[in-house]
């Protein structure tokens, strides 16, 4: 997401507020996997931590894909078991879930603006494992190298692509 975007998209959550179901909302922005999804409500956190953020049941397959079941929080044939804490009426705690998962979130609760990181859970073997795939290319004098052969040295791969 470029700056005049992400400017533009949290431009919006200085609004003024305004009632929703009976209760004064700001609007906020929840930021994740190069999306920005802006809900109307949100629940307030009933233990008053600081930045955690209460959503509808309902906007979480907006905002991470994911959405409740009796066995959790599911997303494609991966479930994550919730505790009864994370769940209060029609809203879900989804900074105690990004805790649960290893989620990185930075938050401005004045701005009304989360940002969530990658979910260590969905990202590949490669990440977790901090290993790089082995490829080989040549080298400057045309030998074949392989990436393996540098295993436990610290490597830097530049790339390049004339399209």
């Amino acid at each position: 997401m470029n700056r005049r975007d992400f400017l533009q998209i949290t431009a919006g959550v200085a609004l003024v507020p305004h009632v929703v179901d009976g209760a004064e909302a700001n609007p906020t922005t929840v930021l994740f996997d190069d999306q920005a999804v802006t809900l109307r409500s949100v629940g307030k956190d009933p233990r008053n931590r600081a930045g955690a953020l209460w959503v509808r049941k309902a906007d979480l397959p907006r905002i991470n894909g994911f959405e409740m079941k009796p066995q959790g929080a599911c997303r494609a044939e991966l479930c994550i078991p919730i505790s009864k804490d994370m769940t209060r009426g029609d809203y879900f705690d989804l900074t105690a879930f990004s805790q649960r998962v290893g989620q990185s979130v930075v938050a401005d609760a004045d701005s009304h603006v989360w940002s969530f990181g990658e979910i260590p859970l969905l990202t590949g073997v490669y990440s977790s494992s901090r290993i790089a795939p082995d490829f080989a290319v040549p080298d400057r004098t045309g030998r074949i190298v392989h990436l393996s052969d540098f295993r436990k040295k610290k490597v830097l791969v530049t790339t390049w692509a004339s399209w």
